[in-house]
C-alpha cells in the first residue's frame, strides 16, 4: 500500500494467505498490486517468470516460514523456504536485466544470542538456537555469497535487513503477542502470556518499512556505499519485556482487558533476551524511529478496534501511513 502510494507499480508473488483473517483481504491490498501472483518461492520457474512479467527495478524479498514454533515442528519446510527461497529470489533476480536492487528481509534473530544486555550491532557473529533463527542467519550468507560472486558485478545492489518485534493491524499468525491479545480480548478472555520477563526489541511495523524504502533508494543511487546488512530496531528504552508490552496492550484496549502469566511445561527454547543496536542506521542512512513503544501499541490496537467495528480498514490503513508519515516529517 505504501509504495503503490509513492507511485511504484507493485507486483506481489505470493502463496495464498496463511490464516482465514489476513491484512490482504481485510484492507484490500489487491486494488493496488498490478499484477497478484501466486506461487512458492521453492519453486524457480515460477518465481523466473513472475519476475520477469513484473519488470521489477526493485525486489522486496519478504516471503518466510516466519514461526520459531512451528519451525520446531516443521525443520524441513523452515530451511526449504527460508534458505533455499531466498537462494531463488537471488538467482531469479541474476537473470533478469530489469532488476537494479534486491533487500532481503531476514530477522533480528539471525545473530548468534548470547543472552547479552547489550544490543547486537552488524559486525556480531550469525547463528541461531531454532531452526527458524539460524535459517535465518544462513539466508544472511547466502545473500553475501550471491552479492560477492554474481550480483555486485552484474550492477545489481543487494542489501539485508535485520528488524525487530514488529507489531501491527492486520497480524493474525499463531503464537504472537498481538493476534492472541486481540483475540482474547474481543472473546473478554484473559490474555495468556508464558515469558512475561523476555525482552524483545518492538516497533510499529511501519518503522522497519520506512528504513526498507529508504535503502531501496539508496541502493539505487548509491549501490557500493548501501548493499550491506542493516539493523532497523526501536530505541532502547522500547526495548521492554514482553510483560510490559501486555500492560500496555491491556491499557490501550481497556474494556475489562487483563492478562495472566501461565507457563507451559515442555515447551522449546526461546531466547530471554534479544536487543539490538542500530547505531548505523542511525548515521549512514539517517533514518531513526518515530513512535514509541506506547504509540506502537495504541495505533495498532485502534486497528483492530477499527476493523471490529466494520470501518473500511483499507481507508483507515492509508490513514495510519500518512499519518507516520506526517511524523517523519516533523
Amino acid at each position: 500500500m505504501w509504495m503503490s502510494a509513492l507511485g511504484a507499480r507493485v507486483t506481489g508473488f505470493s502463496l495464498p494467505p496463511a490464516t482465514k483473517q489476513s491484512l490482504f483481504d481485510q484492507a484490500s491490498i489487491g486494488r493496488v498490486v498490478e499484477n497478484d501472483l501466486r506461487g512458492d518461492i521453492r519453486d524457480l520457474a515460477s518465481l523466473r517468470e513472475a519476475l520477469k512479467l513484473s519488470q521489477a527495478s526493485i525486489v522486496i524479498h519478504m516471503a518466510a516460514q516466519p514461526l520459531v514454533f512451528q519451525s520446531y515442528q516443521e525443520p524441513v519446510a523452515t530451511y526449504q523456504t527460508n534458505v533455499l527461497g531466498t537462494v531463488n529470489v537471488l538467482e531469479a533476480a541474476r537473470g533478469n536485466a530489469s532488476v537494479k536492487a534486491v533487500l532481503i528481509i531476514t530477522s533480528d534473530k539471525c545473530y548468534e544470542n548470547m543472552e547479552s544486555e547489550e544490543g547486537y550491532d552488524e559486525e556480531n557473529p550469525l547463528g541461531g538456537h531454532d531452526p527458524y533463527s539460524s535459517s535465518k542467519a544462513c539466508a544472511e550468507i547466502v545473500a553475501s555469497a550471491y552479492r560477492r560472486s554474481f550480483l555486485a558485478e552484474n550492477g545489481i545492489a543487494v542489501a539485508t535487513t535485520r528488524s525487530g518485534n514488529v507489531i501491527g493491524g492486520g497480524d493474525w499468525s499463531r503464537d504472537r503477542l498481538v493476534p492472541d491479545a486481540v483475540n482474547a480480548f474481543i472473546n473478554r478472555e484473559p490474555f495468556v502470556v508464558r515469558k512475561p520477563k523476555a525482552v524483545r526489541p518492538w516497533q510499529h511495523v511501519l518503522e522497519p518499512l520506512s528504513g526498507y524504502l529508504l535503502l531501496c533508494q539508496k541502493l539505487c543511487h548509491q549501490p557500493n556505499q548501501f548493499a550491506e546488512a542493516w539493523n532497523f530496531g526501536p530505541r532502547a528504552s522500547d526495548e521492554k519485556t514482553v510483560g510490559s508490552l501486555a500492560e500496555l496492550m491491556v491499557e490501550s484496549w481497556g474494556d475489562g482487558a487483563n492478562w495472566v502469566c501461565r507457563g507451559e511445561s515442555n515447551q522449546p527454547h526461546e531466547a530471554n533476551s534479544l536487543r539490538l543496536d542500530c547505531r548505523k542506521a542511525k548515521t549512514k542512512l539517517e533514518w531513526k524511529p518515530q513512535w514509541t513503544l506506547r504509540e506502537a501499541v495504541e495505533n495498532t490496537l485502534i486497528w483492530y478496534k477499527k476493523l471490529h467495528g466494520g470501518d473500511n480498514m483499507y481507508e483507515f490503513s492509508i490513514q495510519q501511513i500518512i499519518d507516520y508519515q506526517m511524523d517523519l516529517l516533523t
